[in-house]
């Protein structure tokens, strides 16, 4: 595979060195008997796989949109922060360089803006907002089973604003922006009410993102494009089923509420993180690489067999965590 832009493969290495670690930490949190880097390390499984692995990724496709030598600093930073992470400095400097790549693609997203103002470059950048006081938060000391609702509304706030680019092809109805805005701001009072009420706050944030499902699957573009055939037909598989575990999330947010610990908060948290999110990623994979490296990716049948592993494993997690 010839790879036009080799010298953004140590930015996108980053990311993946983060994600291997993220899912090695993750193994560590459900038991498996592996050697571990160092004392603690599991607990970082959260921080790794959303800022080390996700916020790079993010950043560095930005920074490749934006076309600014200067972008490239966030991917650079974040990536730097995952691998801070890894090797076992002081948390305080992987927060730093996080918080700072996230800045960075804030900064990214405000050169964008000024380029073209629409609701969709302004919803991305307002998720860019999210990262930054997620990250910021997580610095200030607050616990990570709140600072995770706040790195939920990134990856959340973010995607939205990208599959809401793709919906302006359609012929929206007059109610379409307005729903979007509306939803948008239950999640954004369930993220501040989580301040005083945790349990009521993570129900109002179900709320927004069972929303939020229904408002993508209803005007995404995918609803159309299923029925076509190949790598489009297999884009779209992948972001209906992903708006479908946003939907069981926020289900399972508005039944239990803000619980910190235990299988129900697996069970909130994975139908967000593996069933939205990896199938967000599983989709626009096609087409990300292939911008970000300048590399062909041929389209095979063989695709699925991950799409349909990952649904398979996930509903047995989630079934076993809800009755226990």
């Amino acid at each position: 595979m010839l790879v036009r832009h080799p010298q953004r493969l140590p930015l996108l290495g980053l990311g993946m060195v983060a994600l291997l670690a993220g899912l090695l930490a993750g193994l560590l949190r459900l038991g498996w008997d592996l050697p571990v880097p160092w004392a603690g390390f599991s607990t970082l499984h959260g921080p790794l796989m959303v800022s080390g692995f996700l916020g790079t990724l993010i950043s560095l496709e930005r920074a490749v949109a934006l076309g600014r030598l200067w972008g490239y600093a966030a991917p650079l930073l974040s990536g730097l922060g995952g691998l801070a992470l890894i090797v076992g400095l002081p948390v305080v400097v992987a927060q730093g360089l996080l918080a700072s790549g996230s800045i960075g693609l804030g900064a990214i997203f405000l050169a964008i803006l000024q380029r073209h103002r629409a609701l969709y470059t302004v919803t991305m950048a307002v998720g860019s907002g999210l990262w930054i006081l997620g990250n910021l938060l997580w610095a200030a000391g607050w616990p990570l089973f709140q600072v995770v609702f706040w790195w939920a509304a990134f990856l959340l706030v973010t995607i939205a604003g990208e599959r809401l680019e793709l919906a302006r092809l359609q012929q929206l109805t007059g109610g379409a922006q307005p729903s979007f805005l509306v939803l948008l701001g239950l999640l954004f009072t369930g993220l501040l009410l989580m301040e005083w009420s945790f349990a009521w706050g993570a129900r109002l944030f179900g709320v927004g993102l069972l929303g939020l499902s229904w408002w993508l699957s209803r005007h995404d573009i995918a609803r159309r494009t299923v029925k076509q055939s190949g790598v489009t037909r297999f884009i779209a598989v992948c972001l209906l089923t992903g708006y479908g575990w946003l939907g069981v999330s926020g289900l399972l947010a508005l039944w239990v509420g803000g619980v910190p610990v235990g299988p129900q908060y697996d069970a909130i948290l994975h139908s967000f993180f593996l069933g939205f999110v990896f199938a967000m990623i599983f989709a626009h994979a096609p087409i990300i690489f292939p911008a970000v490296l300048g590399a062909g990716m041929e389209y095979r049948p063989l695709f699925y067999a991950h799409v349909a592993l990952l649904q398979v494993t996930l509903v047995m997690r989630v079934v076993g965590d809800v009755t226990g």
